[in-house]
């Protein structure tokens, strides 16, 4: 069978390597794909908010199956409308996509089902915003409802800094997402990334996860869309996983299927380990980037059929076998990110990197120009390594960095950070 996925990101060169693997498939497309994503699929240049074009490129191209990667699709609709065109697709209809294109949406179905979280309000303006603020602790969380790429998310440890946020959101920062803003509690713990497939009915849980949200060393800095992951997430005990499943998992999706828009696809919890267990950050609606990558690196099964019975709702007849080793990822990103960065900077390396023995090094923001790699994005690079433990994939993964010249570009030096110390605790 023909299979097209589409998104540009390092969460689609993983899902596409993945794929490339199986046996089933005849020609993987990507739309549109990036520099690197040519090595395990054809790249297609499609405009993939104009659906016409998407589902004619599919009719022309007898694509059988449609993997919609990240969330701006998913939001504006494209599995309805590639469904209506008889296409079977991988991914959430619109409406159950605002599971993470509204945090509000999120956070009220939340409080409506009784789904550990923390407490919140959502303001349309600044004034009512600011007055709220009187009545609240510090540190506070602000954050913008709608989508922006993983850094509508600010934490104010003071009030100068929350009324600040405010201003900069309402002012146009994140543009038509920051019309309406999120306030809630700043939950104390440690986070961690929770994924199941579901077809509305069925669970099918995936290894645990940990990104590391914050631009520098020791978790400081500004949040990112994720500067590096691991997996599986020490944190996540069989006990809090199955506490995951049963107080926030299982609710959601049954409180979507009570709503009328079921949830089909992959469910992403970010959630914060708190000491009364574990309560809901946020939700995605698709793989995490980079918690993907390192998904994938431990993924000892087919990938196709499971993605396939999420969107035909035969979940409970597949099950996927998972690699007993470590993965580990570090992002390279342009210099300047998540502010202002240079594009369309030359890297050079990737070979040497990728020679390493467990080294796969995914592209993100990267494009392919007269024979050379450059720079187009502002998280550019996964560089992911597999290991018997996170201390081993930690030195794979810098050993490979080490391997790759792109003097516009830098990584954390500490992914890994609280696994590691786990390790050395025992």
């Amino acid at each position: 069978m023909n299979v097209l996925v589409i998104g540009s990101g390092g969460r689609e060169h993983a899902l596409c390597w993945a794929l490339n693997k199986s046996e089933a498939i005849d020609v993987l497309y990507c739309a549109p794909g990036n520099g690197g994503i040519d090595q395990v699929a054809t790249c297609v240049s499609i405009d993939t908010a104009d659906h016409p074009s998407v589902i004619q490129f599919c009719r022309d191209n007898a694509i059988e199956f449609v993997i919609v990667g990240p969330e701006a699709p998913l939001v504006e609709g494209l599995v309805d409308s590639l469904s209506a065109a008889g296409l079977p697709a991988f991914g959430p209809r619109k409406g159950a996509a605002e599971l993470e294109g509204s945090k509000g949406f999120m956070k009220d179905l939340c409080r409506e089902y009784d789904i550990p979280t923390a407490a919140y309000e959502r303001f349309d303006n600044a004034e009512t915003a600011k007055s709220y603020l009187d009545s609240q602790s510090l540190p506070i969380v602000i954050k913008a409802d709608g989508l922006a790429a993983g850094k509508g998310v600010i934490i104010a440890q003071s009030r100068s800094e929350a009324d600040a946020a405010i201003d900069d959101i309402f002012g146009g920062l994140f543009g038509a997402s920051g019309t309406e803003i999120v306030i809630e509690e700043f939950m104390q713990g440690e986070e961690a990334s929770f994924f199941v497939l579901t077809d509305g009915e069925t669970i099918l849980p995936l290894v645990t996860a940990q990104d590391h949200k914050a631009v520098g060393d020791g978790d400081t800095g500004p949040n990112t869309g994720g500067m590096g992951a691991y997996s599986p997430a020490p944190v996540m005990t069989d006990e809090m996983i199955q506490m995951t499943i049963d107080t926030i998992i299982k609710p959601t999706v049954a409180a979507m299927k009570d709503r009328g828009v079921p949830y089909t696809g992959v469910l992403y919890a970010g959630l914060m380990i708190t000491e009364t267990g574990p309560r809901l950050i946020e939700y995605n609606v698709r793989f995490g980037d980079p918690e993907c990558q390192v998904i994938c690196a431990r993924l000892d099964s087919d990938i196709l059929p499971a993605l396939q019975a999420t969107a035909n709702g035969t979940l409970d007849e597949v099950s996927l076998n998972w690699k007993e080793t470590t993965a580990l990822l570090v992002v390279m990103a342009a210099n300047g990110y998540p502010g202002a960065y240079e594009k369309n900077t030359e890297i050079s390396g990737l070979d040497d990197a990728n020679a390493i023995d467990d080294v796969t090094v995914f592209h993100a923001g990267t494009k392919k120009e007269n024979g050379k790699i450059l720079a187009t994005g502002g998280r550019v690079l996964g560089v992911t390594a597999t290991g018997n433990s996170v201390s081993q994939a930690q030195a794979k993964a810098y050993q490979a960095v080490s391997k790759i010249d792109w003097k516009e570009g830098f990584c954390r030096k500490d992914i890994g950070w609280r696994a590691i110390a786990r390790e050395q605790q025992k």
